[in-house]
């Protein structure tokens, strides 16, 4: 028999598409789970899904123990917006109900704003995985993308596997952290900004055009950031611009130059960002990175919040 997970939906930043919003939480409750908070993929407020006060309010009531916790809690899409309620998020509270709590927080793209601010003021483990309008509500589902985030939600411990170019050899431990890079970036200097040391950052982005791109890490390598780290890894960089006045000057260019000025493994390939299949990967998590030979990355990862209920959900568009 199929378990119903409880699964609240949350919008702390732009304004979704009703029509997406609507399949994917009919998606979900076919598979036979509880969608609450579907109201929030409808709200709009300028280009947000509602006020500051709204939304906020809307990750508080996670740290009322008033209010049973859910089993999921899925941001409804990115954009922009979660920014402007940081500074109105309840940590203590939150800390409370979510820290060491099995409520699996996810999200992606805006949401790693939310996700490091619970990490670096709350000690909350979180996920950078799917959201329910593209990744659930779109014409057609991934079955990658869906198949691997139940089963790492209803697992204590998952590795993935990917091909890059990156030596053998590599084995690095630390904490798995990142998620968008400008958004990881924007929170340089700010108390939401996790303090990790022998880290292991993932990141990605985004329509960035590639100076910015190589502009971003540079901020990352100079504000010390990138050198403390024990590896980055770079996801997937989604339709990124060249520059007409140096068409050499793209990606692979920026990439072999962070290479050059950091002594931190720069690994590349992880199936991860703005793209129809990608991992789910618990931010805060304990986790070990390795090249195998032949350039197969392995990346193991523990210490996260998992439902051992969950089911997959149906991967079509009927």
């Amino acid at each position: 028999m199929t378990s119903s997970l409880t699964i609240q939906l949350v919008a702390p930043s732009g304004f979704a598409d009703p029509q997406a919003v609507q399949r994917g939480v009919e998606r979900l409750q076919r598979a036979g789970h509880r969608v609450l908070g579907a109201e929030s993929g409808l709200r709009r407020y300028l280009r947000f899904a509602g006020t500051d006060s709204v939304r906020a309010e809307e990750i508080n009531r996670l740290g009322d123990p008033g209010v049973p916790l859910p089993d999921i809690v899925m941001a409804v899409r990115g954009g922009y917006g979660a920014h402007r309620i940081l500074p109105h998020l309840d940590y203590d509270a939150l800390r409370a109900r979510l820290a060491g709590s099995l409520c699996a927080l996810v999200g992606h793209s805006d949401f790693t704003a939310i996700s490091l601010a619970l990490n670096a003021r709350s000690d909350v483990v979180s996920f950078a995985g799917p959201m329910l309008a593209y990744d659930f509500g779109g014409q057609s589902t991934s079955g990658f993308t869906l198949e691997h985030f139940w089963n790492t939600v209803r697992a204590p411990s998952r590795k993935v596997h990917w091909d890059t170019h990156a030596d053998a050899g590599i084995d690095v431990h630390g904490m798995l952290w990142g998620g968008n890079l400008a958004v990881v970036c924007s929170l340089l200097g700010t108390p939401y900004m996790p303090e990790v040391d022998n880290g292991i950052l993932f990141i990605e982005d985004v329509f960035e055009p590639v100076y910015r791109i190589e502009r971003l890490l540079y901020q990352l390598k100079l504000s010390g950031v990138l050198d403390s780290q024990r590896a980055v890894v770079l996801g997937e960089f989604s339709g990124y611009r060249g520059d007409e006045y140096d068409p050499a000057y793209d990606l692979r260019a920026v990439v072999n130059h962070l290479r050059s000025i950091t002594h931190v493994p720069v690994i590349s390939g992880l199936p991860f960002g703005h793209r129809r299949d990608k991992l789910t990967l618990p931010v805060g998590s304990r986790s070990r990175l390795r090249i195998r030979e032949g350039g197969r990355a392995e990346l193991a990862f523990s210490g996260y919040p998992y439902v051992a209920a969950a089911e997959p959900v149906a991967q079509s568009a009927s």
